[in-house]
């Protein structure tokens, strides 16, 4: 199995801190909940592959999925 990374800098939803975020880029498309670094909140991260080949994170507040 090869497991690859790229990193993306998000936003919490929920304290507003930028931080880099590891990404699994061996799934095109991945949902899972991580706790913030700074905050300690449950953050609902989707990840998914754009037309032109690059991962998109999107980071949403628990409540808003």
């Amino acid at each position: 199995m090869r497991f690859s990374t790229d990193t993306q800098v998000i936003d919490c939803p929920y304290c507003g801190e930028s931080y880099e975020l590891v990404v699994d880029t061996s799934e095109s498309e991945q949902r899972y909940i991580e706790d913030c670094y700074v905050c300690c909140a449950p953050i609902q991260f989707t990840v998914s592959v754009s037309g032109t080949g690059e991962f998109i994170v999107l980071a949403q507040h628990e409540n808003d999925c």
